[in-house]
């Protein structure tokens, strides 16, 4: 944990203020992204950032991601995904979302890193949407409206599929997709509006847990958050629709502040 930094606090503060703090911490902490240009894992930091993994995984096991789109590529920044999922036609259907999830800025924004979207001005507002690092964005996000949440980052050879949709044509339709990875589509059909279609999107088939290891990432060394304030544009918030969700009980409060430990790295 983050020296000066008081998870239980933290938590404590959160319930307080009516913040949604998320039941069920998981022993799931590797989770395989499966999609049309290729699989991947990511191992969550569970331990470090529980609130943002619990709210990951929430939608992992409900399958809300299934069928959902990468609608931005940043190259050189981010790419990004988590909001949408495509119908039968442009523009894309939003993911139904659960309450914000507690900001927790413990680990820097560096390249191959997953983090949470949220809204501008609000550090408490990440709700569905993440974000792969495509590269060292910690002078830019670690401060930036309080530092995106990092809460896991890609094993393997993981980002070479993640690299290969950064490096994919961009289209500009209307947003959220005006930063829109396509495949099988060329400037051409843009200027001759040939219809976008699930062959042409960046979809991710499914998020599945690969592995129930507890702590799995306790053998990883990832960099703090630096807290550099910078210039530049975050990534783009979740729908601010949002959906149905359960608050963090008494007893799961309890097993939080008194029963749950913390990996110091």
């Amino acid at each position: 944990m983050h020296p000066g930094i008081n998870r239980r606090s933290l938590l404590l503060a959160a319930l307080l203020s009516g913040t949604t703090i998320y039941p069920g911490i998981s022993n799931a902490t590797v989770v395989e992204f499966q999609t049309v240009m290729g699989h991947f894992e990511v191992n969550l930091y569970d331990n470090d950032t529980p609130a943002t993994v619990a709210n990951f995984l929430d939608y992992v096991n409900n399958g809300a991601y299934t069928n959902s789109v990468y609608h931005r590529s940043a190259p050189g920044f981010v790419e990004q995904g988590g909001g949408f999922t495509f119908g039968m036609a442009l523009p894309l259907d939003s993911i139904p979302t659960n309450p914000a999830v507690t900001n927790e800025p413990e680990f820097s924004n560096v390249r191959g890193t997953i983090a949470m979207a949220k809204l501008g001005g609000d550090p408490n507002s990440a709700t569905s949407q993440w974000f792969f690092n495509l590269v060292d964005n910690s002078a830019n996000l670690d401060g930036q409206n309080d530092g995106f949440t990092v809460f896991g980052e890609v094993v393997g050879n993981g980002m070479d599929v993640i690299d290969a949709i950064a490096a994919l044509p961009v289209y500009n339709f209307t947003a959220p997709t005006d930063n829109l990875p396509l495949r099988n589509y060329t400037a051409n059909d843009f200027t001759n509006n040939v219809p976008v279609d699930d062959t042409h999107l960046v979809i991710v088939n499914a998020v599945i847990v690969s592995d129930t290891t507890v702590d799995s990432a306790a053998g990883l060394n990832p960099p703090l958050n630096t807290a550099n304030s910078g210039g530049g544009t975050p990534p783009p918030p979740a729908p601010a629709s949002g959906g149905g969700g359960g608050s963090f009980g008494v007893f799961g409060l309890l097993a939080l502040l008194f029963g749950y430990r913390f990996r110091r790295p």
